[in-house]
């Protein structure tokens, strides 16, 4: 990407995500359109385990994480977790240390964010808040891919990235 075209990539980036994060899923991302333009997605996530806590039904946020992730090799669990903020501390410490033996990162959507802080306080794990709803920063990077492929694949290939980055 041209210099000028980095600095626009930049001043438009969620402003949660440092430039140095924008920067790395973008590159990660762009990697893994053009691996999909060619037919050719790797599979960086095979063996892995990943949980996918959800207090809603099935909707298109939680079917992109999962076929994000599994694209990539990953096996997915899709769990309720029977957590509140009015649970026990230690219920939670206990739950979040489980899922850290279980699962190799975890996805949480529709839960408090103050919860899934807690849960990520002790599950030893990557832990994300609604990564792949359109409400998380890094969504709004998906727009910045361009349109060789349609926003809904750059939404995935920005979550992909997302997932690498932490998991891989």
């Amino acid at each position: 990407m041209p210099l000028a075209n980095q600095a626009c990539a930049l001043e438009a980036a969620p402003s949660s995500l440092s430039p140095l994060e924008v920067t790395s899923l973008l590159c990660r991302a762009r990697l893994l359109q053009r691996a999909a333009l060619d037919g050719n997605t790797p599979r960086l996530l095979r063996g892995k385990n990943l949980g996918l806590l959800c207090e809603t039904a099935p909707d298109e946020s939680q079917a992109l994480f999962r076929s994000a992730a599994e694209e990539l090799g990953a096996h997915v669990a899709v769990m309720r977790p029977g957590l509140s903020l009015a649970s026990a501390p230690q219920q939670v410490q206990h739950t979040a240390r489980m899922l850290g033996r279980l699962y190799d990162a975890v996805e949480c959507q529709g839960l408090d964010p103050v919860l899934v802080q807690r849960i990520g306080q002790h599950a030893g794990i990557p832990v994300f808040d609604g990564a792949a709803t359109k409400a998380h920063p890094a969504d709004q990077l998906a727009e910045l891919l361009g349109d060789k492929t349609p926003l809904a694949d750059n939404r995935r290939f920005v979550l992909q990235a997302l997932l690498l980055d932490a998991i891989a």
